[in-house]
């Protein structure tokens, strides 16, 4: 008899259904609702489109390689939206109330993108296929540095060309 959440879980692990059924779900909503957003095959195909978004639903799973990617991005999804939480709830603490809090977008960008990094950093097949596994672990803090840089830079490009704006009116 199961007894607890875990044992669900698990006994879904032991089936396939974090594998095979959700990732296949995922890419047949996702295809599918592409379809008929374009209307690329006409208006009222649903059927065709249907079975060309099960056709590569179940095609993206025969190799495994959608199933690990997976098991290695959301995990570090979850933990970057834990990340961006914990930085918005310190935001809010210390954000003066009269200022947008819409400018602090990038932040959910830069944890986007380091989560996206991380996992494709860890995933095995992605450096099995010249991914940048190895080269972005030694090379971590130089990028990191860059970055800045380039941040800092376009930062202070915006800031000449919009108090250009200003002056000429």
């Amino acid at each position: 008899m199961v007894t607890t959440i875990t044992e669900v879980l698990n006994i879904w692990n032991d089936m396939g259904v974090f594998s095979y059924v959700i990732p296949f779900l995922l890419i047949f909503a996702v295809v599918f609702a592409i379809l008929k957003k374009t209307k690329i095959l006409g208006e009222d195909n649903d059927g065709i489109l249907a079975i060309i978004s099960v056709a590569l639903g179940l095609l993206s799973l025969q190799f495994d390689f959608v199933s690990e990617f997976y098991a290695v991005i959301f995990p570090r999804f979850g933990i970057g939206l834990s990340i961006f939480l914990v930085l918005i709830i310190f935001i809010g603490f210390f954000f003066p109330e009269d200022k947008d809090i819409g400018s602090m977008k990038w932040i959910g960008y830069v944890v986007g993108i380091g989560a996206v990094i991380w996992a494709l950093s860890d995933w095995d097949e992605w450096s099995n296929y010249g991914g940048f596994g190895g080269w972005f672990g030694e090379n971590f803090w130089a990028l990191v540095i860059l970055g800045g840089i380039i941040a800092v830079i376009s930062i202070a490009v915006k800031g000449k060309d919009s108090s250009k704006g200003k002056g000429s009116s």
